[in-house]
Parts: C-alpha cells; sequence; structure tokens
C-alpha cells in the first residue's frame, strides 16, 4: 500500500490497520466501521460507570476522613476552651443537641460544603492545587454559614470555640488530603495503579510530545499505552516508538483492545472540523474518557477563557499577570522566608563552612556573576563545591560537557570534591542564595540564573528575564540536570508565562520531594 489517508474518527473511510509493534512498518485493510451519530440504541443499555474507577474508594477514604477530621476538630476546641457550650440551652444537664451539632452536623456540613466546591471532583484529585483551593473555598463557605446562621438564630456562641473548630478543621481537613495524595503518588509510581491507561490520538510528532510530557511525572497518573497515528503514515514507517502505534481503527475498539480507558487527542488532531464531536459521540456511554491536548500546550487554564459567539466557541487567551497585589505578596512571602531561613540554618551554615574548609583550603562560597530580572547582573551566592583550581581545569574537560545547553555539567566532574557533591547531590549548595533573596535580586521559585559571561541572550531565552531568578523552578522540579536544555527552557517559559502565587506554592511543595530523592542532581 504505497498511501493511507484516514481522520481522527471517520469510519466511512478508514482504510488502514496498523501492525500491533513498535516500529510503525505496515498496515492491513479493515473494513469500514458504522458511523455513529450519538444517538445511543437504547438509553438504558448505556454504560453506567467509567472504565477507570481507581477514584471510587479513594473518594470514600476523602470522605470518611474529613467527616473524622471535622469531629476531631470540634473535640479539640471543646477540650480547649470551657466556654464551648455556650449560646446551647440547658447543654450541660441535656448535652444531646450540643452534641450533635458538634460531632455530626458541623462534620456533616463540612463535607456538604466540600462536595459543592467539587473537592471530590476525579478531575481534581492527586494532582495540582485546585484541590486543595477548593477545601479552603468550603471553609471559607463554612465559616459564613456558621456565622450566618448564629446571627440569624440570636445564638451566642463562644468565638473562641467556633473559631478554633473551624480552623483546627480546615488544617486537618488539608493534612489528610496532603497524606492521601502522597499514598496515592506512591502507589502510582511503584505499583502502576490508579492512573488513566491512555490511547494517543494525532500525528506520530504530537503524540510523542505529549507521551514525554505525561510520563515525566508518574505521580500523575497518566500512563499512555498505545499511538493511533492520523497523519504521516510514511514518514513515520520505522521510528521506534516507546508504545505500540496503530492507524486507520475505530478508536474505541482500539481503546478496548489495548484496556485503556482514556482517548487523548492531540494537537492538531482536534482541529478537524466536526471529527473531534463525533468522536465525543461515540464515546457518550462507553464509560471512556475524552481529553485533548490542544496546540496551545504551553498556555495554562488561568489565561485561558472560552467565550462561545453564535456557537462557536472561541478561546481567548489573556496576557500573562507579571505585577499587582499577587506580585507584591510574592515578593514579602520571599523576604520573609529568606529572612527566618537564613535565621534557623545558621547553624547548619557554620557545620557546612567547617566541611568545605577541612575537605580543601580555599573560600567557604563561590559568588559568580548572574543574569537577572530584565537583565541586571548580580553575583549569586553559593557554597564552594570545587576545588580552588576548578576555572583552569574547565578548558581541559569542555568536550565532555554531559548537556547541550549553556551550562556545563558532568555526572562525574572530578573538580568537584567529595563533600561539595553531597552537597550538590542534597543541594544544600543552594542555601546562600537566599541572601540573594532577601536582597531583592532573586526569588524562592523562578527560573534558574543562568551564568552572565555567554553575552546577551537571544530568542526565546531572553523572556525567562521578565521574573526574578528563583533558587528553585518549574525545571528544577520536572527532572533538573537530566533534562535536555530545549526543554528546561520550554519549562522556564512556561513559567513566565502563567505565573501564579498558587504555582508557586505548588512548586515549592513539589521541590521537597525532589531534594530528598536527589533527582537529577549532580
Amino acid at each position: 500500500m504505497d498511501e493511507v489517508t484516514t481522520s481522527l474518527q471517520r469510519p466511512e473511510t478508514n482504510t488502514g490497520r496498523s501492525k500491533l509493534v513498535r516500529h510503525v512498518d505496515s498496515f492491513e485493510i479493515q473494513p469500514p466501521a458504522a458511523p455513529h451519530n450519538g444517538v445511543p440504541r437504547s438509553a438504558w443499555a448505556r454504560a453506567r460507570r467509567r472504565v477507570s474507577r481507581w477514584h471510587r474508594p479513594y473518594i470514600a477514604l476523602l470522605l470518611l476522613l474529613d467527616f473524622a477530621a471535622a469531629a476531631v476538630a470540634s473535640m479539640i476546641a471543646i477540650e480547649t476552651f470551657d466556654q464551648s457550650r455556650a449560646g446551647f440551652y440547658n447543654a450541660e444537664q441535656d448535652p444531646t443537641w450540643f452534641h450533635t451539632v458538634a460531632f455530626v452536623l458541623l462534620p456533616l456540613g463540612w463535607v456538604v460544603s466540600l462536595w459543592a466546591n467539587r473537592s471530590y471532583d476525579r478531575r481534581y484529585l492527586g494532582l495540582g492545587p485546585d484541590e486543595y483551593k477548593r477545601v479552603i473555598r468550603a471553609g471559607v463557605a463554612v465559616t459564613a454559614t456558621v456565622s450566618f446562621l448564629a446571627f440569624a438564630t440570636k445564638t451566642d456562641l463562644s468565638r473562641y470555640t467556633v473559631g478554633t473548630a473551624l480552623l483546627a478543621a480546615l488544617l486537618l481537613i488539608l493534612l489528610n488530603r496532603i497524606l492521601c495524595r502522597f499514598v496515592l503518588h506512591v502507589v502510582r509510581r511503584n505499583i502502576g495503579q490508579a492512573g488513566h491507561r491512555m490511547v494517543l490520538v494525532g500525528t506520530l510528532p504530537e503524540c510523542l510530545e505529549v507521551y514525554t510530557a505525561v510520563t515525566r511525572n508518574p505521580s500523575a497518573g497518566l500512563v499512555p499505552v498505545a499511538i493511533h497515528v492520523t497523519d504521516g503514515y510514511a514518514a513515520a514507517k520505522g521510528i521506534e516508538t516507546p508504545v505500540p502505534v496503530y492507524a486507520g481503527r475505530d478508536v474505541l475498539a482500539l481503546v478496548r483492545e489495548v484496556g485503556g480507558d482514556t482517548i487523548a487527542v492531540c494537537g492538531s488532531a482536534s482541529a478537524e472540523p466536526g471529527e473531534l464531536r463525533r468522536l465525543a459521540w461515540q464515546l457518550e456511554g462507553s464509560g471512556v474518557d475524552l481529553v485533548v491536548a490542544p496546540q496551545l500546550t504551553d498556555i495554562a487554564g488561568p489565561r485561558v477563557h472560552i467565550r462561545p459567539i453564535e456557537g462557536l466557541p472561541l478561546l481567548h487567551v489573556e496576557e500573562p499577570t507579571l505585577s499587582g497585589p499577587a506580585l507584591l505578596a510574592k515578593n514579602l512571602m520571599d523576604r520573609v522566608a529568606a529572612g527566618l531561613g537564613l535565621l534557623m540554618l545558621t547553624p547548619v551554615f557554620l557545620f557546612i563552612a567547617i566541611a568545605i574548609r577541612v575537605s580543601d583550603p580555599g573560600p567557604v562560597f563561590f559568588r559568580q556573576p548572574r543574569v537577572g530580572h530584565e537583565g541586571r547582573t548580580f553575583r549569586v551566592w553559593k557554597f564552594r563545591t570545587m576545588y580552588v583550581d576548578a576555572e583552569d581545569r574547565l578548558a581541559s574537560l569542555v568536550d565532555r560537557n554531559e548537556t547541550d545547553g549553556m551550562l556545563f555539567k558532568m555526572k562525574e566532574d572530578p573538580r568537584v570534591f567529595p563533600v561539595g557533591r553531597f552537597l550538590r547531590a542534597s543541594s544544600l549548595d543552594e542555601l546562600p542564595q537566599l541572601i540573594n533573596v532577601l536582597k531583592g535580586e532573586m526569588s524562592l521559585v523562578g527560573p534558574r540564573p543562568l551564568p552572565a559571561d555567554d553575552g546577551d541572550f537571544l530568542g526565546d531565552v531572553r523572556r525567562r528575564l521578565l521574573v526574578r531568578p528563583g533558587m528553585t523552578g518549574l525545571w528544577q522540579v520536572s527532572g533538573r540536570s537530566d533534562l535536555s536544555w530545549d526543554e528546561a527552557v520550554r519549562l522556564d517559559l512556561y513559567y513566565v508565562d502563567n505565573w501564579s502565587l498558587a504555582y508557586d506554592l505548588s512548586i515549592l511543595w513539589r521541590t521537597v520531594g525532589v531534594v530528598l530523592a536527589r533527582k537529577g542532581a549532580y
């Protein structure tokens, strides 16, 4: 067969079928499938349960833990304050109603509020900050409801008791979510369960790009199991792929054949007129999820708004927010955290300084010019991890560089002394950069500062300079030195274009796990 043509899902014109191999080599004729118009034969025959059901026991566990957390918070408040029963008539002689409110109705109100704020929605569980945002919104809603009821019924409640119960419940529920997410991530990484088995649909380059993105973080639970290519068969022949490649197949039948539960439409495949809609129709009642990875892959949700005009849903992309109250809060958080960190870590600094001087006589700190916000040059603070003649020895090692970018990296760099190797692996050598953060030259989160001796940055790299460089960033929590230069730049640009305070907090949280695991640090 010299040429095979197909589309995202056009059963009446499907003419090819690929062999289940790791190379795109050959295609076989497959009879056309019956067209689908979105009307099921029988509404009663439609599947009611999704193929992927890991979230059901997980949500049930969250419901129980959230209810228990609210009840424990009420108990803490009651045991802490003697006036906890204030406002409840005859509570000392007959505490039944008081206990019902404290240990049943209030926890039930928390669960209802959490459910109303969609904090049990499977799309927000296990990944990203949205789950925590919705828990906080639920806490605000519960507080407002309790305040309104107390005002409406003229009940003189103990403000300290109520405040303690609500705040403790919020903190315990957030702690529950963090622990449950940690367990979920362990299960996904080590056992390979509680995830989504995805079939990627699109051109081979687009599918491989999405494959690389979703498999970079196993904790996300997205496991591509097959690729269904829609174009470029001839160019794809003989290319090695990480999962089997198919073509010209009925997508739903393919998903069932490979045991998938999710279809991911990649890039330009979603632009075929009417095809995505027909695929969504075909999946109705099948229990298979449909996700779309559009070509706007570097634009995050807060900047994208759907505004339908005459039945045409237009995606409006807003400008990135690089100023305003959120940036002021970020600067304040940076300065306060840096100041407190320097005070608390002083003994650690002294211990590291002694270890460095014992390992190799010379200065404790290494200061190098770096490019910062809007191209301004500053000198970054780091603990010295290399021998004092490291710069002189660099010329003889240039041809052994293991990265393809502006930085020199070697996993077994002979210029690094043993204590320095430990400092690098544990990221302790970066701690003095808190001085740069306190001075306003750096931030806790942002693109890593690059050396200033390479001249002016050109092309897309210059956009990194719109924000202050950070001690950690999306690059660091996504692979660090294991990433290619192009991928690192793409991640930094994504951060610049989609920055938010919540995103910073999420990266800081992820940094803890990356540092403890010593991923990509050398």
